[in-house]
């Protein structure tokens, strides 16, 4: 005999509670992977998620849980590197993770994703944008709570040749599948544009010490600007060898070097750079409320992605709540019916595993942090 019971889950004390009717799920807890770069050079972009899941585990299992379960947590690092992700998702598998928050980098996340499909896992990432993870309909359990790369070098590209009116872009990318799809898209918007030519397309090889070659070619390029697709390790040294080589020419990358630790990397020669990255919600009452929890509870400002991670943990344990379930098909229809009230803002998903109701903007370097171009 199915027993039911109703149950109120009152969330993360951020304003919304849902009522709903469920039978219990089988595991004493929920357990709730979360993978991405906690160590290593990209360890700033995946130790925000690492905290923002820590922050809403903690405050709902404090309000009693979901459906009466609490949540557990399974911490599992990437080092945003394919062949270690994975092994983490195997592991977190075989852990029993029933939802996981992750992966960060786009290249790592589609690497596990086939893994946790097969294991009927839902997977939502608060920063990998490669469209093709939503596109390709391959992923049907991937979701994310950020825009996709294309409408990303779609606004880098308007903000180039429409904001600052340049007419020869050099568009250089770091050979990996977020840095290099970036670019790809960034080459096609200018070309179908019809503002401004293409003067250089080319890679880099990530973890180079010197780039002084690729610097020599954009000079010789004769290019206005730089659109860089890839992560602020290589953006760092590509910016500070553009200034040693006192090639004036601006620099406008992407959400992988809109990060604090490319300014404290590249010093000085940071000042000026543009970078897209999410939008800013400092004026939404939920962002506010998750920023002033993470400077409680690490003493510290939130880094990068904290949160689109915030959100993601958001949307899923709601729609847990809602599914009675950790069942894909499950969450996936409680996810794509169910707005939620979240710190990037009231957002749904489509059916591709999109949100409805995030974006990006262009952000610039002044007096040393990312400031927001209205």
């Amino acid at each position: 005999m199915k027993m039911r019971k109703k149950f109120m889950a009152t969330a993360l004390g951020l304003g919304f509670a849902v009522s709903l009717s469920v039978s219990a799920m089988a595991s004493d807890t929920i357990k709730i992977g979360v993978a991405g770069p906690h160590s290593g050079d990209l360890a700033s972009y995946g130790l925000p998620s690492v905290n923002a899941a820590k922050i809403v585990v903690d405050k709902i299992n404090k309000a009693g849980g979901i459906n009466g379960k609490q949540l557990e947590l399974l911490v599992e690092d990437t080092v945003c590197k394919p062949e270690i992700a994975t092994n983490t998702a195997t592991k977190l598998v075989s852990e029993g993770a029933q939802v996981v928050l992750g992966g960060i980098c786009s290249g790592a996340t589609k690497a596990a994703l086939p893994i946790f499909n097969d294991a009927g896992i839902l997977v939502m990432s608060p920063s990998a944008t490669n469209p093709a993870l939503t596109q390709s309909g391959e992923y049907p359990n991937f979701f994310r709570t950020i825009a996709p790369d294309d409408a990303q070098a779609k606004l880098d590209v308007d903000f180039a040749t429409d904001t600052l009116g340049y007419k020869k872009i050099a568009v250089i990318h770091d050979k990996g599948d977020y840095g290099k799809g970036f670019a790809e898209f960034a080459k096609q918007f200018i070309e179908e544009g019809g503002k401004a030519e293409v003067v250089l397309f080319e890679g880099v090889t990530p973890g180079g010490v010197d780039y002084s070659a690729i610097v020599q070619k954009i000079k010789k390029s004769g290019a206005e600007t730089v659109i860089f697709g890839g992560y602020h390790p290589e953006a760092s040294k590509i910016i500070s060898m553009m200034k040693k080589k006192r090639l004036d020419v601006t620099f406008i990358s992407d959400d992988g070097v809109k990060d604090q630790t490319f300014i404290k990397v590249a010093g000085e020669n940071a000042e000026g750079a543009y970078a897209s990255g999410p939008q800013d919600n400092s004026t939404n009452p939920l962002s506010i409320a998750a920023i002033e929890e993470h400077k409680t509870t690490f003493n510290a400002d939130p880094g990068a992605f904290y949160e689109n991670a915030y959100s993601a943990m958001l949307a899923m344990t709601n729609a847990i709540a809602k599914a009675g379930s950790t069942d894909l098909a499950a969450l996936k229809a409680a996810l794509e019916s169910e707005k939620v009230d979240t710190p990037v803002g009231k957002i749904s998903f489509d059916a591709k595993g999109d949100a409805i109701g995030v974006g990006f903007s262009v952000y610039q370097v002044k007096d040393g942090v990312f400031t927001e171009l209205k």
